[in-house]
């Protein structure tokens, strides 16, 4: 029996993501740039001496059969290769659900690329692309250890030239979840709210600005009122909504104090409000 496997599983921010139009598909046609967060998730994989697939995950709350992601990888891969494969995997969880940071994308990125290392199949990233792209649309993305530009309806993935500045960042989420179909259905009968921003903001990385932001502000007022009011702190440099959402990513200042910004967080929002410091990758 050989030694488990270990591997992080990160979380992933969209530094712009604009809308295009709807596809043939029922998809939408996106242009966004996604990075990696120094957030992560933690797997470790293990061969089983049956022909099971296992899954054990810190979230109770999950789905944990064949529905999950993290199975449906090991599914993707065993039909790409034309092999069977026996594994216990453990999941430790850190990226909250429905936040839009990508977390079960991310975590089933991991697996495959987990796999391709224990069996020894030797698949190029752009294999791996390619298989992940038939699980969900940010999974691909996930197979690539740089920031990326990614089209179509996520899965056209390009790595992006050079190193895109590391920046420290926070991320706060409310007691409640947004779905990714959700948002995107509601896109084109939706209208921007009054009073909330929603203008590109000028960025180290470029633009930022979340064409997702229109439906979840009109439905979730609560996030656009965080955005103006992070924008507000004089720690903050920018801010926007992460994905779909519900969690909002705020830039800091480089060397900023961020333990009274935190603070406020809480009173303003409440202490079930969870927050993350962290950086871009």
């Amino acid at each position: 029996m050989s030694d488990p496997f270990e591997i992080e599983a990160p979380a992933k921010t969209n530094l712009w993501l604009r809308i295009l139009g709807k596809r043939d598909d029922g998809f939408h046609e996106i242009d966004t740039r996604m990075v990696r967060l120094s957030l992560a998730d933690h797997l470790t994989l293990s061969w089983r001496d049956d022909d099971q697939v296992t899954l054990r995950c810190s979230d109770e709350s999950l789905p944990m059969g064949e529905e999950n992601l993290v199975v449906k990888a090991v599914r993707a891969m065993e039909a790409h290769s034309g092999k069977t494969f026996a594994v216990d995997i453990e999941l430790e969880k850190h990226i909250p659900s429905g936040a839009g940071l990508g977390g079960g994308s991310s975590d089933a990125a991991a697996v495959l690329r987990a796999l391709n290392e224990m069996a020894d199949l030797s698949l190029s990233s752009e294999e791996l692309a390619a298989v992940g792209a038939g699980i969900g649309s940010d999974v691909p993305f996930f197979l690539y250890n740089t920031a990326c530009d990614c089209r179509g309806r996520g899965e056209i993935v390009e790595p992006v030239a050079g190193e895109v500045e590391s920046l420290p960042v926070i991320l706060i989420k409310p007691g409640f979840e947004i779905s990714a179909a959700w948002a995107y259905k509601r896109y084109a009968g939706s209208a921007e709210y009054d009073g909330f921003t929603y203008a590109a903001q000028d960025c180290p990385w470029g633009e930022m600005i979340n064409d997702l932001e229109r439906p979840v502000f009109e439905k979730f007022p609560v996030l656009g009122e965080m955005k103006s009011w992070l924008l507000n702190q004089p720690e903050v440099s920018a801010s926007l909504l992460s994905g779909s959402g519900s969690t909002m990513l705020a830039v800091l200042s480089e060397h900023a104090s961020v333990d009274g910004l935190v603070a406020r967080i809480s009173s303003r929002y409440g202490e079930n409000t969870w927050t993350c410091l962290g950086r871009t990758l």
